[in-house]
């Protein structure tokens, strides 16, 4: 069946292309999310002055890979315990969430979260909110990586096991 879910992981080109990789992950598409402008750009969004995360909103079919394995994946390439961080990227648009659209997946969220901090010393910094509006990025940050191969990317992509990427 296919599902959406929004994630926010720092800067987006290389959280895209990571999940762009996986099995399972039909669509993704970079954009912001969780802000107070409507319809935001890239350099608002940089400065701070949105409110907005970058994140991706990803479309997957969740009979070949589950929500809580697009978490495990999510929490793989971010520290969880760092604030408005990730990779030389610092900044409120760059804080990590998990922003589903319903109450059920905002659930499953919650309680994967919880389980998760027993693996960590310090508090777990990741939002989990109800999806409150996603606007698309301008299309040339969409799929980034793919066209600028050398682009600036903080996540570590062999945290990805073979038998979990596309073919």
């Amino acid at each position: 069946m296919k599902k959406e879910i929004v994630v926010a992981g720092g800067c987006f080109w290389g959280v895209q292309e990571y999940y762009r990789r996986l099995k399972g992950v039909e669509e993704t598409r970079v954009g912001y999310a969780q802000g107070s402008l409507e319809n935001p750009n890239y350099a608002q969004v940089k400065r701070q002055i949105s409110g907005h995360a970058e994140c991706v909103r990803i479309v997957y079919d969740s009979d070949q890979i589950t929500l809580e394995q697009l978490f495990d994946h999510l929490f793989r390439i971010i520290d969880p315990t760092s604030l408005n961080r990730q990779g030389n990227d610092v900044g409120t648009s760059y804080r990590t969430g998990i922003y589903p659209a319903c109450a059920e997946d905002e659930a499953i969220a919650r309680q994967f979260v919880a389980e998760r901090q027993k693996d960590y010393d310090r508090p777990i910094v990741t939002e989990v909110e109800r999806l409150v509006c996603f606007y698309d990025a301008e299309q040339e940050h969409q799929d980034y990586l793919v066209r600028h191969p050398q682009g600036y990317c903080h996540i570590d992509f062999s945290v990805m096991l073979p038998q979990e990427r596309k073919a």
